[in-house]
This record gives structure tokens, C-alpha cells and sequence, in this order.
């Protein structure tokens, strides 16, 4: 049999597809965007299954099932809290995957899901399908589930490295090419992109004293990390590489113009790499697509600590809400409240602090909050029940809008110290009172 007349046989409706799904099972969406037509068409089966267990790894679209008559058929489980499950966490109607380093969720321990769904491109001449902007632990997932459910969207990209899978993986074909929201205009959680505040941008002139030519270079996810790759924190050095989890809007420019050229990079010399490049305008995916400087692999890969720490001069650039005296960084919760998740900020802040000459770089506005609900990010001990994203014991460069504290090697009354003078002013009193009581007798 031929690979088309394999790929026909396969190609069902979607809710011929979702008809494999019973009560019970476990449904897995993988990292990326939720295949659509599938998405809906499992919606419309309410009432007709019972405890069926969504696996939501990255949700970005509403079916219908975070309201609460879903629960009749529906329980779910979320992977990375992204803005349209905020509520219903809050709400303690979900449970939270806890993933470990490099967002890889332990599938092994749990076995193997009973169905995954996954968008993926049209096959090619030989039959291989891409995944298009982003890999994530897709191909694994797939590898590994009892029945695989393929949404076929032929706008997707495709880009050299390991970002394919052949239809002979693939149990059933849907064919649905989504309408609607085109790639620019949002951060990399899917909120519309804002100007960056005066604040930002003097954050970002501080970052850029601490990038030197030759550096490898990884941004994560956040308004104020994000603003790096956009307004100049890169511009005037040489020979910069490339080697992050995603990629943040204003990267593939800077790769375009010669600025990243991955001249120095111990591994994938030469290549941009990545796990996911979406968050650029159509000019820039347009520009990814099956161009041999940009590659994407796996999540096992690009956030893999001792992938990551080869690199020489390995620089991590994240967001943070929040940092202790002691250099805990927060930037998954504020107290129990859960706004976002490590993804790979954990591993590439080891990663950093492993590899010869690297830096971890943690920025931050100095505040959050406005008028008399304004508070400090900077603070003597994280609010209970905090979760810690990157433990002091790694920790290293903090960046607010008042300058930089270098943490690496200092003592707890040095790192209050440090901190204290990137508080904003008008806390500085305060939080030196509390350095004092905590640190000194």
C-alpha cells in the first residue's frame, strides 16, 4: 500500500475520530495548539461518556468544558496555567500536572494515555507530517499512546531538525485548516502584545551590559523577559547563538540580520535551535520554514540540563514575580494562587549556572500593583505556600528598573543587600529593617 492510499484510509470525520474515545479514558492534547475540529466534535459527545480525564497540556481555546456542567462527562487536568484555565483553577475545579525539569510530565509513570491528539501538517512526498511552529514532547506522546488522533492543518510549517512524524504512527486523519488568529500581535501566553513600560526598557539596557559577543542565549516567557528580544538588548554584539525553549517575537530578526549567527555554540554550531518558534509575524515563519539555520527538536532535548549546560557561556534570561532575600525566585504563584509555570525556566537556570562563563539573568519590575495596593517583588521571605521556581542555591543575576544584583557566590546578608538596592525607593527603609531582624542580632 501506498503512503496516500495508507493516508485515505485513515482519513475519518472528527466525530468519527472522537468515537474511540469511552468512558474512563484518558485524553491527552499535547504541548501546541489544540486540534480544533477534534476539540469540538469531543465537546458534543457531553452526556454520552462519563469520566473521561482531559490531559490540557498547553490550553489555549475553550471548548466548552471549563464550564461546569462539562463535569458530568468531562474531569480535567492541566499542564501550563495559561490565562483561560486561570478561573477554574482558582476555582479548584481542575487539577495541575506537575511537570519536571524541561516540561516533561513523567508519562511513564502513569503509562500510556488512552488517546492523543495532535495537530500536524499535510504528509510530504515520502509521507512524513511536520508539527509544525513547535515539538515539544509530541512525537513521544504519540510513540507512546494507545490511539493517535491527527488534525491536519495544511498552514503549518515545516523546519529541518526532528519536527516530523510518519502517517504510519497516526491511527485516524482529520482534515481541518482553522480560520482566525494569524501568528504577531500576542506574547508567547497568548496576551495581546503591550508597549513596553519606561521600566521595561530600562530593565532591558541593564540586560544589555550583561550580554557579550559569542554568548548562546535563551528567553523565556513573560512581558518583561520578552521585551529583551525586542527593544535592544541584543543589538551591537557579535556572533550570538541561539538555543531556547521557545522563541520569543523580535529572535528571528535579530537571526535574519546576522546578529545570532551560532558561530560558538558547542553543540548545533551554526543553527538556531529551539522546541517552538511560534509568537513571530507570518514574515518571520514564512522565513523559518525549511530554512536549514533554524531547527527544532524536542522538549526532551532543549531543556535537558546537560544539553543546555555544554553549552559554553549559556546565558538564561526569565520573568519572575517575585524574589526572597535569600535569592528564591517565584514565577508560578503568588502564595497558593497559581498564575503560570516553570516550563523551562528551572532547567535553564541550572543549566546556566552550569556551563563555563554562563549566567542566569532573573528580571522583574521592582513593583506590582498600583496606588496603595502597590507592593514590593523584592521581599524579605516569600508569601506562604509560594511555589519556587528556581532554588537560591542557583540563582545569580536579578534585574529590576534600578539596576542589577549579582547573587552567585554571596552570603545571605550580602544577597538582602544586593536586593535592597534594586528595591524600588520607596521600600528600601522597610526592607532593610527586615534584613536587619532576620540577619543580623
Amino acid at each position: 500500500m501506498s503512503w496516500e492510499e495508507e493516508y485515505k484510509k485513515k482519513l475519518v470525520t472528527p466525530e468519527e475520530a472522537v468515537s474511540v474515545i469511552k468512558s474512563g479514558d484518558r485524553v491527552c492534547f499535547v504541548q501546541g495548539n489544540e486540534p480544533q475540529a477534534l476539540g469540538l466534535a469531543l465537546a458534543g459527545r457531553l452526556g454520552e461518556v462519563e469520566d473521561v480525564l482531559l490531559s490540557l497540556r498547553t490550553p489555549g481555546r475553550d471548548f466548552g468544558w471549563y464550564d461546569p456542567v462539562f463535569e458530568m462527562s468531562f474531569k480535567i487536568e492541566v499542564g501550563f496555567p495559561l490565562p483561560i484555565v486561570r478561573q477554574i483553577i482558582a476555582e479548584r475545579r481542575c487539577d495541575l500536572a506537575i511537570g519536571g525539569l524541561g516540561f516533561i510530565f513523567h508519562e511513564e509513570e502513569r503509562g500510556p494515555a488512552d488517546v492523543v491528539m495532535v495537530e500536524l501538517s499535510t504528509p510530504d512526498a515520502h509521507g512524513y507530517c511536520s508539527f509544525g511552529a513547535s515539538v515539544w514532547t509530541k512525537k513521544t506522546e504519540c510513540r507512546n499512546a494507545k490511539i493517535v488522533l491527527a488534525e491536519v492543518n495544511k498552514n503549518l510549517i515545516r523546519t529541518y531538525g526532528d519536527n516530523y512524524i510518519h502517517l504510519s504512527e497516526i491511527d485516524y486523519f482529520v482534515e481541518h485548516t482553522p480560520s482566525g488568529k494569524q501568528p504577531g500581535g500576542t506574547d508567547l501566553l497568548g496576551r495581546r502584545t503591550a508597549e513596553a513600560s519606561n521600566e521595561e526598557k530600562t530593565i532591558v539596557d541593564y540586560v544589555s551590559t550583561l550580554i557579550r559577543d559569542g554568548d548562546i542565549l535563551q528567553v523565556g516567557v513573560g512581558g518583561t523577559s520578552e521585551a529583551c528580544c525586542r527593544l535592544g538588548a541584543f543589538e551591537n554584539k557579535v556572533d550570538l547563538g541561539w538555543h531556547s525553549e521557545t522563541t520569543p517575537r523580535g529572535i528571528i530578526p535579530l537571526i535574519r540580520e546576522g546578529i545570532f549567527t551560532g558561530k560558538y555554540k558547542t553543540l548545533n554550531p551554526n543553527k538556531a535551535v529551539a522546541t517552538a518558534c511560534g509568537g513571530g509575524s507570518k514574515e518571520d515563519m514564512d522565513w523559518v520554514n525549511m530554512n536549514p539555520a533554524f531547527e527544532l527538536y524536542s522538549a526532551e532535548y532543549c531543556l535537558d540540563v546537560r544539553v543546555i549546560a555544554q553549552h559554553d557561556n549559556m546565558v538564561a534570561i526569565n520573568s519572575a514575580v517575585s524574589v526572597d532575600f535569600a535569592g528564591q525566585i517565584a514565577a508560578e504563584s503568588i502564595g497558593p494562587r497559581v498564575i503560570s509555570g516553570a516550563g523551562g525556566q528551572t532547567s535553564f537556570a541550572i543549566g546556566a549556572f552550569l556551563s563555563k562563563g554562563g549566567r542566569s539573568i532573573t528580571v522583574m519590575t521592582s513593583t506590582a500593583g498600583s496606588g496603595e495596593k502597590r507592593i514590593s517583588r523584592i521581599t524579605p521571605m516569600l508569601a506562604e505556600g509560594t511555589i519556587v521556581t528556581v532554588p537560591r542555591t542557583v540563582s545569580d543575576y536579578v534585574v529590576t528598573e534600578y539596576g542589577i544584583a549579582h547573587l552567585k557566590g554571596k552570603t545571605q546578608r550580602q544577597r538582602a543587600l544586593e536586593l535592597i538596592g534594586i528595591a524600588h525607593p520607596d521600600f528600601r527603609a522597610e526592607l532593610k529593617k527586615e534584613a536587619e531582624k532576620l540577619y543580623w542580632p
